[in-house]
């Protein structure tokens, strides 16, 4: 019996590294993305360097690069996510798991079409943002962090 239990923690701390190291693997590929595709055009070689246009503050790459690595983060934990909670559905068909996993899937959607590489995809970009347009998107990493933990753990 006990052999049994520390066979199924391993596979638990197994599952849990695997998901901490791909989480980590997206959210380092998506700021290498966003780092080499600027939301503005550099200027050549030749020309001088020009300040953001008008009323766009000069630390948007900051918020471009940042705000790409913790949605991209967010997708990550949210797949997952959905995954451990339509498997679990379909073992065990309890209403609570539907709901959760449609709560999963409307903040993947979320996450996806808050991502500025999907929107830079899509032609948008970036104007006019604050200083703290980031930190919603690091308090959701955080709380989807928490629920994937309490998840894997119950």
């Amino acid at each position: 019996m006990n052999q049994t239990r520390a066979n199924d923690d391993t596979i638990r701390k197994t599952r849990i590294g695997l998901v901490v190291a791909a989480c980590i693997a997206l959210s380092l590929l998506a700021g290498y993305w966003a780092s080499a595709h600027p939301p503005f055009p550099s200027p050549s070689l030749m020309e001088q360097p020009r300040p953001p246009p008008q009323g766009i503050p000069g630390d948007i790459q900051l918020y471009y690069v940042l705000s790409s690595i913790f949605s991209t983060l967010n997708a990550a934990l949210l797949v997952f996510l959905l995954v451990l909670y339509a498997g679990i559905y379909v073992k065990r068909k309890v209403d609570f798991t539907l709901w959760l996993t449609i709560f999963c899937s409307v903040l993947l959607l979320d996450a996806l079409t808050s991502n500025p590489i999907i929107q830079w995809t899509f032609g948008f970009h970036p104007s006019g943002l604050g200083p703290f347009a980031m930190l919603p998107t690091i308090f959701t990493s955080a709380a989807l962090a928490i629920l994937l933990y309490l998840t894997l753990r119950y």
